[in-house]
């Protein structure tokens, strides 16, 4: 029976295109275990080991996101190259203590767009929005990556890389123990109530203003009906 569930899971996977992605952490300095690497497009989530070494299903167009304490916070897209390696090697970076704002720059009036090295008003693309973009640039690529079905992947790898973003942000706004002892989410529960609160569009609505005042009377009403809805699972 167990032969036949891994045989029924690895047949899955390869029916949706996902592989079993060896990867490996390293930095030039810091501990490279214990990172926690989440696929945000499936869902699934697993923790390097002390070599920094990871396995978890993926497939093209997947977003993983890496994160631990000691290491800065790091998002991959993953390519049909990187399928095909043995081991893919993530380049990760120690986390550096912030010193106070020193300002230097006495001539704001002197920029790129005033000296002439880029042009006023130019649009800069994030990842997910430049694909999209370039699947679209021309009508015949626009025609085919429709018919593919490739601009439909490209779009909602764009929405989930939008979440992560404000994920990324409320993250950074408060840490653990406001949510346990302000708000008294459990722990274990942090991560599952983020992604509650950014599925809410006026929160969400509210983190991409960064309106922090409003995201803070928001928050607090949010933890009240999570902590009901886990009350009531238990």
């Amino acid at each position: 029976m167990f032969f036949l569930f891994v045989f029924c899971q690895v047949t899955f996977c390869q029916t949706n295109g996902e592989k079993l992605l060896h990867g490996k952490i390293v930095v030039d300095s810091g501990n490279v275990g214990g990172v926690t690497i989440i696929n945000l497009v499936n869902e699934k989530t697993t923790i390097s080991d002390g070599n920094g070494e990871f396995f978890i299903l993926a497939k093209a167009e997947d977003l993983l996101v890496f994160s631990s304490v000691n290491l800065e916070y790091y998002r991959r897209i993953i390519e049909e190259e990187d399928l095909k390696t043995a081991v893919l090697t993530i380049k990760m970076t120690a986390k550096i203590t912030e010193l106070e704002e020193v300002i230097v720059n006495k001539h704001p009036e002197i920029n790129a767009v005033s000296l002439g090295i880029s042009a006023k008003g130019i649009k800069h693309y994030t990842p997910a929005e430049r694909k999209l973009y370039t699947a679209n640039s021309t009508p015949v690529d626009a025609l085919l990556n429709l018919m593919s079905g490739r601009t439909a992947m490209l779009k909602k790898n764009l929405e989930v890389e939008k979440k992560e973003r404000l994920l990324a942000y409320i993250g950074a706004l408060f840490d653990d123990e406001y949510y346990t002892s302000t708000l008294r989410i459990p722990a274990n529960y942090i991560k599952g109530f983020q992604y509650y609160c950014i599925e809410k569009e006026e929160f969400a609505a509210s983190v991409r203003s960064k309106n922090k005042t409003t995201i803070k009377l928001l928050i607090v009403s949010l933890a009240k009906t999570y902590n009901k809805i886990i009350a009531d699972e238990n």
